[in-house]
């Protein structure tokens, strides 16, 4: 018998709005809605886009030895970031496949200590949650999976920062990309705003307890109806990361794939030990035989995940993620190729239902994330 799906705080939200249901990451989620992907993908690059993302999982990290093992555990060197800090990092096996890409927030602690909060991706929650209770094993720490009771949302888009920080006390549009600030919303909502996201755009992702979901949703939709705020489905939720490249568990990140190869050296602090350096060391000082390129295609044709790769007739890699970008107007893709071939301007050939379409690597990211403007 299969698994019953699980349904956030929001699922009947979404179906009485007509969003069209689909399984995700062992959640039932909205994919799109009746506006549909490419006018919610419009929407997010021009006014702000609202997403339910709660089947993410977070989990704290609380102790004496909080930070030394928080440290150890992620590939970001966290002793550089000053309170109310996010930043993007990763959990590495000993051997430095990724187990998961992470944000990682240093948080005060009432007596001047620090804890940490960390969000995970669905897929993962439980194995990344078993992952670091198991090496936590020798620190003075207690790992706790808060999945439950807290409730995320992302709100994204050049207008987001200016529609959120009319509905609160804390000026939200002087918080610095990459750090977090707490505050209230609609009178009575706890909310961990963090300046981070996945689209590419400017805006915050939101952590509050589960049970305000429906009325934070509804205050946000209403309070940038006006700027032209829509709910945002998975399918231009995938699109709108893909165009600043941004990476996704299972396509260009994997147990199988080091930061090195993913281009993620900027999340890798080799001055300091974590798990999988030593690893992570040598491909980067022997130079990886593989790297992530993007691609733009020249004959007609839809490059999609999983699709094979050649040059000169011979098989060289698969493509990652590949679709048409409603931004640019192109189709184009992101692959795993040998490192010989990475070289901008290269041509190679996408097996498209088995017939070879010409493409050429150009450079990434495909669409300039806001916060490198």
């Amino acid at each position: 018998m299969a698994k019953a799906l699980k349904l956030t705080n929001l699922h009947d939200w979404h179906v009485a709005h007509g969003g069209r249901m689909v399984p995700f990451a062992g959640w039932e989620m909205p994919v799109q809605y009746p506006t549909g992907p490419i006018e919610e993908h419009r929407a997010t690059r021009e006014a702000a886009g609202l997403f339910d993302i709660d089947h993410m999982g977070q989990m704290e990290v609380r102790g004496p030895e909080a930070e030394a093992f928080v440290n150890w555990l992620v590939t970001y060197d966290v002793r550089q970031m000053a309170m109310f800090d996010a930043h993007y990092s990763l959990m590495c096996y000993p051997d430095g496949g990724i187990v998961d890409d992470v944000f990682v927030y240093k948080m005060p602690e009432t007596d001047g200590s620090v804890y940490f909060f960390i969000a995970i991706n669905a897929d993962n929650k439980n194995k990344d949650v078993a992952w670091a209770k198991a090496q936590a094993i020798g620190f003075d720490v207690t790992v706790t999976d808060i999945s439950d009771e807290t409730y995320m949302l992302a709100f994204q888009g050049p207008k987001a920062p200016e529609i959120l920080d009319r509905l609160t006390q804390v000026d939200l549009t002087a918080v610095p990309r990459f750090t977090a600030v707490i505050d209230t919303i609609f009178d009575d909502v706890k909310v961990l705003f963090g300046r981070t996201g996945y689209t590419g755009e400017d805006g915050f992702e939101l952590y509050f307890p589960a049970e305000h979901a429906v009325k934070v949703w509804e205050g946000i939709l209403a309070a940038g109806e006006a700027d032209g705020v829509l709910p945002v489905g998975l399918a231009a939720r995938d699109s709108l990361r893909f165009e600043p490249c941004m990476p996704l568990y299972g396509h260009e990140i994997a147990a199988d794939i080091s930061p090195i190869e993913a281009r993620l050296t900027f999340a890798v602090g080799f001055d300091k030990n974590f798990i999988g350096r030593d690893a992570l060391l040598k491909i980067k000082l022997e130079r990886p035989s593989r790297v992530l390129v993007g691609f733009e295609m020249v004959d007609r044709g839809v490059p999609r995940h999983g699709y094979p790769i050649a040059h000169e007739g011979q098989g060289v890699g698969v493509v990652t993620t590949g679709m048409f970008s409603p931004t640019s107007q192109r189709y184009l893709g992101m692959a795993y190729v040998p490192s010989e071939l990475a070289k901008i301007g290269t041509e190679i050939d996408i097996m498209v239902r088995d017939k070879a379409k010409k493409a050429v690597v150009v450079k990434r990211p495909f669409y300039v994330p806001a916060y490198r403007r």
